[in-house]
């Protein structure tokens, strides 16, 4: 007798207002009502919306990416309530394909304005800016950023359980120290519970001013559960194992991208996209104290691009400022330096900061913490595919500068 098929847990409706479908949630809360249910060892397609649920569009100007209102992200698909699961459980999660929805085959990369969150590299690169990508099959191309092309390593950039009240309040005490503690600073280092543009699923209107006041921001991963950890290797064949804080787990997911390089450099850095998640569940019965589990582990699947061996550039990075200002084992300083090195050789063919900036952002670049114990300088690494151009980058080739075009920028 043959499978059935797939059930699907959740869908989204592409013409409608995000906040007004019941499946969608923006904040993290034990009390958000779950969307539906799946069962122990059950397989099921989860459809999601972008991550700004539509704000952005296909289109040749940044007004949109500048003009993004956050209060409303992350929409994630969800809360889901999984059979067996309790707390003390680890809910495993095996991610068996992702895909762009049909009706949407493009995704866009986007460097916010530093008022908005910026980026890794928003005190150099202030201005709003985007690239479109067109998918075909694996691969993707942008009509901003010429002659690339490379195949995604399409991911979900959050998953997550929900957090018990004592988990949420731990997560909003600690939070609310570091924003109290660097009130000095010109920039926002946390976001604290925002009651504007909440949604709850389908709370009723009592619940959903709770969630609100209460509810943490999807912005940041955490350790008790995961959450938005971008992790570009969480792809097809992966297997997430995440700590399960209230009765039924309440899992959700969203944020998906077709590509990312690590680190996803700029705020809106990965190929964000609207698509379908399939994902089996199984519960791991007292998975926590099994694993001594403090946060959530990983297995990455097999698939991934495949450049093969020599194919990669690499760019290294120290914990030394573009001021000459030497720091103690700063990895942050390190990969600024290892990203501004990568930029300074990609302009030579042609090609904007700001369009190279989103291709680091979004391309399967490799980064690594290459050495972190020889005081006083951490040392990190990027590794650039040779192949996504179609023209010869390696070093010892001839440069050639093209017209690269532009990417979109804001019209007013």
């Amino acid at each position: 007798m043959g499978k059935s098929e797939i059930r699907y847990a959740a869908k989204v409706d592409l013409e409608k207002d995000a906040a007004t479908q019941p499946q969608l949630h923006n904040r993290w809360h034990p009390d958000i009502p779950a969307a539906g249910k799946i069962k122990d060892g059950e397989v099921v397609k989860i459809e999601c919306v972008d991550w700004t649920g539509g704000q952005i569009k296909n289109t040749d100007d940044a007004d949109d990416i500048k003009n993004v209102d956050l209060t409303k992200i992350h929409y994630l698909s969800g809360p889901f309530e999984i059979e067996n699961a309790e707390p003390g459980d680890v809910l495993v999660v095996e991610i068996q394909d992702v895909q762009p929805l049909q009706d949407q085959p493009w995704g866009f990369t986007g460097i916010f304005a530093k008022e908005n969150g910026g980026g890794f590299l928003d005190e150099l690169y202030p201005d709003a800016a985007k690239a479109i990508w067109d998918f075909e099959g694996i691969f993707c191309s942008s009509r901003h950023i010429p002659h690339v092309r490379f195949p995604g390593l399409i991911h979900p950039g959050i998953l997550g359980c929900a957090p018990s009240a004592e988990i949420l309040a731990e997560w909003n005490r600690r939070e609310g120290q570091l924003i109290s503690e660097c009130s000095h600073m010109t920039r926002d280092v946390a976001q604290p519970p925002n009651s504007k543009n909440v949604h709850a699923g389908s709370a009723d209107e009592t619940l959903k001013k709770k969630v609100g006041e209460e509810g943490a921001r999807t912005i940041p991963g955490r350790p008790e559960h995961g959450g938005n950890c971008d992790i570009k290797n969480l792809s097809r064949g992966s297997k997430v194992y995440l700590p399960v804080h209230v009765p039924g787990a309440k899992f959700s997911v969203g944020d998906l991208h077709f590509s990312q390089g690590d680190g996803e450099i700029s705020f809106c850095g990965a190929i964000e996209m609207a698509g379908v998640i399939t994902i089996k569940f199984k519960v791991m019965k007292d998975g926590v104290k099994h694993l001594d589990m403090k946060s959530p582990i990983y297995i990455p699947g097999a698939v991934e691009p495949n450049f093969g061996p020599g194919r990669h550039i690499y760019f290294e990075g120290f914990s030394v400022d573009s001021d000459g200002k030497q720091h103690f084992l700063d990895t942050t300083i390190a990969y600024r330096q290892t990203c501004l090195r990568t930029i300074e050789y990609l302009r030579r063919y042609g090609y904007s900061d700001y369009q190279i900036y989103l291709l680091l952002s979004c391309a399967p670049v490799q980064g690594h913490i290459a050495g972190i114990v020889d005081i006083p300088n951490a040392c990190t690494t990027l590794g650039l595919p040779i192949d996504i151009f179609d023209f010869d980058i390696r070093p010892e080739a001839p440069v050639q500068k093209l017209d690269m075009g532009t990417c979109a920028f804001t019209s007013r």
